[in-house]
């Protein structure tokens, strides 16, 4: 992805569940942003805008990336000289106690299926949990409140998805309750499976286009 977009990419690791179970990831990813900012790596203080941050995340990555930018939307002061210019969730995994469409027309999915699904959310959330934890479904009360702080930043979202997807159904519904919520989301939903980029070469290019276009047009509208 590096090789096709004009970024810097750090890919952060984060602890696992079930031994680390909800927050430790969102924690995790924010720390790493605190690293960032004051960082004195090379390659970060000689060749990386700070201004022109976006934070990314596939699949259970997307969910990270979400929860993240949600906790630190009303800290943004906090993170300078580093400041974020949108969310990119990708494939994002979300779930819910009630069965969309999708889940139920691809129950049997070969990359995600419907139980494997419930069954990741029992070992990740928190104890005693249900699938309608806000860590699971952003649906929930309408959406977290901290979506006003993430509305005033000003932040661009980007939201894709692929119809043979299990999981599309609810990407679709996030995209359209930010919409609705005023902030300023973008979606892109194609054809294809879970992480098909993966797989297929043509998939990515068309991916690392789509990304390239959002990051472009994001920092222009910013700058």
């Amino acid at each position: 992805m590096g090789a096709h977009l004009p970024a810097i990419i750090v890919s952060v690791d984060y602890r696992l569940a079930p031994e680390h179970r909800l927050p430790a990831a969102y924690d995790d990813a924010v720390e790493a942003l605190h690293w960032i900012k004051i960082a004195h790596e090379q390659w970060l203080t000689e060749f990386a805008d700070m201004s022109s941050c976006f934070l990314m995340g596939t699949s259970a990555g997307g969910n990270i990336a979400y929860h993240a930018g949600l906790r630190v939307a009303s800290k943004v002061v906090e993170l300078e000289p580093l400041k974020i210019q949108g969310l990119i969730l990708h494939h994002a995994f979300f779930g819910g106690l009630g069965r969309t469409g999708s889940e139920l027309r691809l129950s049997n999915d070969p990359i995600v299926t419907l139980s494997g699904s419930d069954h990741m959310w029992e070992l990740s959330l928190p104890i005693g949990a249900d699938r309608d934890h806000e860590y699971s479904n952003p649906m929930v009360n309408n959406g977290s409140d901290q979506l006003q702080s993430v509305r005033l930043a000003g932040w661009r979202i980007l939201v894709t998805g692929c119809h043979d997807d299990l999981l599309i159904d609810r990407q679709i519904e996030l995209a359209n309750m930010l919409e609705e919520k005023g902030l300023r989301a973008v979606a892109h939903f194609g054809e294809g499976y879970h992480s098909i980029e993966l797989l297929e070469e043509s998939k990515a290019k068309e991916l690392f286009g789509v990304l390239k276009n959002f990051i472009s047009t994001s920092c222009a509208d910013f700058h």
